[in-house]
């Protein structure tokens, strides 16, 4: 058997071996090199064809389909990057067909007018997810193509940095409420530079507005959007030529070329403040606590009472916007599970018009025990709450705050104590000054009556029992630590500011400008110190404080009134400066003239 099995299979045997030995030689291959598919991809898709050509004419108002044919297969990344001007109701559609992007639209198109559909931010290569630039085609549904184009940049109006996706629109209606009711005759997205080119409109005037359109529906919604406009009516003046550095489709990280596009109008968006009053919110915040909230600030209130308690028991506080009111009832008696509070004020009925109305809230402390339940207490809910506020960098010129939770009721000053202490560790008594914030009543704003000086140390203490609360809760001891920056690398810099003929308001922030490290209000020539700096960016914002309340208003649109102008110090062309280490930099501004500019 063995012999005739040998004599079977024996010549089998070479065979097997060579593709044994073949096979493991791929695989060992194949552990030590992975396959390669060549160089990646990094060449964006580029447009071969347009149907209907770009520049168009007596294009049909019914069916249109506008066909972008790429030099290879594509994807739609951001359908909302396909934008149909003017807009309709509807966004357009598209479909996918080979290499090939077919957009079309669920609504006639308008006879005898020009239109531009862009793909800007909208599609991709299929394999390696390389974005498409952007194109913009025109065509008319009329005889002739409108030929000119505006061009712009948008702003955020606190910041001034541009804002990517705003939606520019034009009115040939110049009526204040065609922003509220009607599409625009012409409209178009901003890039990331907040940059815009509106193409390919009619010779006429124009109101122009920008939009952060919160539901896309190209109109104006106060509730939801933000808004800018021009106080002018606008007219464009340049002649479309595909060679204008204004309307190529730049890379967006060109920072030179994107840079040197001309703008013609700066829109600076704002968020408005609600126009229409009502009551909003409402909540009980303690035993004798509550807030209520209105849509609209500066709400009118002709009295307000809580059922059972004297209008001379309720104490309360406005915010500065007076569209928030702190409640407290200054009553030591056993308060109700429920508060019945009425509020007689001013509503905005379904036309606009504000009207005297009353309504009654119903104030559930919600915290109460219920039935047999007991509350754990704990020592917090027993004393009254105060807090010590302040930052080493700015207590010598801004204080100390001391906030309570709730109104003191009873409070013995003379029991504050503040003192300094030298390097020796030698302890002084020093003199300070208190006074209540005139806008919170639960605030204090303790000024220092020494020179603070650099390698002392700060305490103010508040002693236990110094003050009671509405609640007849006493406070306990807490006390505050404070001493100047130090360090060799610490910088100053002083602004000599000049020319000052109005209020502002003057803050240096960090290079985010999203914090202030100290701020000053002016209304005459002054030199304000900013010390304390350690190496690095930083920004001066200057706003025009027209209303003089210290605080920055936003526009109103059908009042033409813009957003309280905000600026920042330029140098060398950058709204932010270097201060190096160890440093005393000073600059003068002449505010009046740079403010003109």
């Amino acid at each position: 058997m063995l012999k005739s099995f040998l004599k079977r299979y024996f010549p089998l045997i070479p065979v097997v071996i060579v593709m044994g030995i073949t096979i493991f030689s791929h695989s060992c291959a194949n552990t030590t090199q992975a396959p390669t598919g060549g160089l990646k991809d990094t060449i964006p898709p580029r447009i071969v064809k347009v149907s209907p050509t770009p520049g168009s004419t007596n294009v049909s108002v019914k069916g249109t389909q506008v066909t972008f044919t790429f030099n290879e297969y594509v994807v739609v990344k951001d359908p909302k990057g396909i934008y149909l001007s003017p807009p309709q109701k509807k966004s357009p559609k598209y479909k996918i067909k080979g290499k090939s992007i077919v957009v079309y639209f669920e609504e006639e198109l308008l006879p005898d007018m020009t239109y531009t559909l862009d793909l800007t931010g909208a599609v991709a290569d299929n394999n390696e997810g390389n974005m498409f630039p952007g194109f913009t085609t025109w065509f008319s549904t009329g005889e002739t193509v409108d030929s000119m184009y505006i061009t712009g940049t948008v702003y955020d109006c606190n910041d001034l940095k541009p804002i990517k996706g705003a939606t520019v629109l034009l009115y040939k209606d110049h009526r204040d409420s065609a922003v509220f009711l009607q599409r625009p005759v012409a409209s178009v997205k901003t890039d990331e530079w907040g940059y815009f080119s509106l193409r390919n409109i009619r010779d006429t005037l124009y109101r122009a507005y920008a939009l952060v359109d919160a539901n896309n529906n190209n109109m104006y919604d106060p509730d939801e959007d933000r808004i800018a406009f021009i106080d002018t009516l606008v007219k464009p003046f340049r002649v479309v030529s595909e060679d204008d550095p204004e309307l190529q489709k730049y890379d967006m990280k060109d920072t030179v070329h994107c840079l040197a596009r001309k703008s013609d109008i700066n829109l600076k968006v704002f968020r408005e403040k609600p126009s229409k009053q009502m009551l909003m919110n409402k909540k009980r915040t303690g035993d004798r606590s509550a807030y209520i909230t209105f849509m609209a600030p500066e709400a009118r209130i002709d009295s307000l009472w809580f059922r059972g308690f004297p209008m001379d028991k309720v104490i309360t506080e406005f915010n500065i916007q007076q569209d928030s009111l702190l409640l407290w009832i200054n009553d030591s008696r056993r308060m109700p599970d429920t508060l019945h509070l009425h509020v007689h004020y001013w509503k905005t009925d379904s036309v606009g018009v504000l009207y005297p109305t009353s309504e009654v809230l119903h104030l559930v402390d919600e915290n109460r025990p219920k039935g047999r339940e007991r509350r754990k207490v704990e020592h917090k809910d027993t004393v009254c709450a105060l807090t010590l506020q302040a930052q080493p960098e700015t207590f010598e010129q801004d204080g100390i705050a001391l906030l309570f939770n709730d109104p003191p009721f009873l409070g013995d000053f003379d029991t504050l104590l503040f003192k300094s202490i030298n390097p020796r560790q030698q302890e002084q008594v020093e003199k300070f000054s208190i006074e209540r914030d005139t806008l919170n009543l639960r605030k204090y704003i303790i000024t220092p009556g020494c020179k603070i000086m650099e390698g002392f140390e700060y305490v103010f203490k508040v002693p236990q029992r110094s003050f009671r609360d509405i609640n007849g809760h006493w406070n306990d001891s807490t006390q505050i630590k404070l001493s100047l920056p130090k360090g060799e690398d610490l910088s100053s810099f002083t602004l000599n500011v000049t020319g000052v003929s109005q209020k502002y308001i003057i803050e240096m922030l960090d290079e985010t400008k999203k914090k202030t490290l100290r701020s000053y209000v002016i209304d005459s020539d002054r030199s304000l110190l900013f010390p304390y700096l350690k190496k690095g960016k930083y920004c001066i914002r200057i706003t025009e404080d027209a209303n003089r309340n210290g605080i920055v208003d936003s526009g109103n649109l059908l009042k033409h009134k813009q957003p309280e102008q905000v600026k920042f110090l330029r140098t060398n062309d950058s709204e932010t400066f270097d201060i190096p280490e160890r440093s005393e930099i000073i600059q003068d501004l002449d505010i009046g003239t740079f403010i003109k500019q």
